[in-house]
């Protein structure tokens, strides 16, 4: 085993995810200053597109962090039956979900029912499509809404805080299903889908436009909570969550959606199309 997956295993994920939480809500201009300055020329973040252009002018790390863009930094396909990518990133996997089963990287699956912690909730997705993107410390970190939907459910699931970055995805088994994660239950014109909001060491803070903050607290078992009958309905390209600092969003599909050709490590935009809608209407 390389020393950086071993490292993975031996950590206080918890411990050191608490501890960055604090320190990217510390307003002393140095300290944060500091903290922008190296994001910022370490990832050659691009903040041309930003609402706030100067990474200074942000209260704290974490506000720059999750910064907005300019109203039209980002466009979503026009076409209505699109998906559309829920977030900036890289995709790590795309396909089908065959028989219930996730790839997640050569010699490494998962299946739909582990991620989403439940058997029956995970039985709409058995042959239908998934998309894993990853949000890198450049990467706008707002997710969006991939389809419009009704906000039937959210499920916290309790785990471990893994890096999600590729080393880390190639490496260690069952990953997404074994990290920390936020699962959102939506209702469309089409059937259920599902965005998955992944954890990951020091980034493990996820906040929703219906709830706040939603982790921390760090859940010791499954949480379910049924949003059926509260009205949260969002239109396909909206705001829906964002990671304190980053992560990997998961999107499971039903059958009749087909995806278009993406490719691992294939840059992707919020907006941008994925797929689009092949079943009968």
């Amino acid at each position: 085993m390389k020393p950086n997956v071993l490292l993975q295993y031996i950590l206080p994920h918890r411990f050191l995810s608490r501890i960055v939480y604090q320190a990217t809500r510390w307003e002393w201009a140095p300290w944060k200053n500091f903290l922008i300055g190296e994001i910022v020329k370490r990832y050659d973040v691009d903040m041309s597109q930003a609402a706030q252009p100067d990474p200074f002018a942000y209260q704290h790390f974490n506000a720059f962090f999750t910064r907005k863009l300019k109203p039209d930094a980002r466009r979503a396909d026009p076409d209505p039956q699109a998906i559309v990518s829920p977030a900036d990133g890289r995709i790590s996997q795309s396909g089908r979900i065959r028989d219930g089963r996730i790839f997640q990287a050569k010699g490494q699956e998962y299946t739909a029912a582990e991620l989403l912690g439940n058997e029956a909730a995970a039985a709409p997705f058995r042959n239908g499509s998934f998309v894993t993107i990853y949000l890198s410390p450049r990467d706008y970190h707002r997710v969006h809404m991939p389809l419009e939907g009704e906000l039937t459910g959210t499920t916290h699931v309790p785990g471990r805080i893994f890096s999600v970055a590729p080393f880390a995805v190639e490496a260690i088994p069952r990953l997404f299903a074994r990290n920390e994660r936020l699962v959102c239950h939506f209702d469309g014109a089409h059937g259920p889908f599902v965005s998955v909001m992944v954890g990951a060491i020091l980034v493990s803070s996820v906040a929703t436009v219906w709830d706040g903050l939603a982790i921390p607290p760090y859940a010791h078992e499954i949480r379910r909570n049924d949003c059926r009958g509260r009205g949260v309905r969002l239109e396909r390209f909206g705001e829906m969550a964002r990671f304190n600092m980053g992560s990997t969003v998961i999107l499971l599909l039903p059958e009749g959606y087909e995806l278009d050709e993406l490719q691992p490590q294939q840059q992707v935009v919020v907006g941008q199309r994925l797929g689009r809608w092949a079943g009968e209407a």
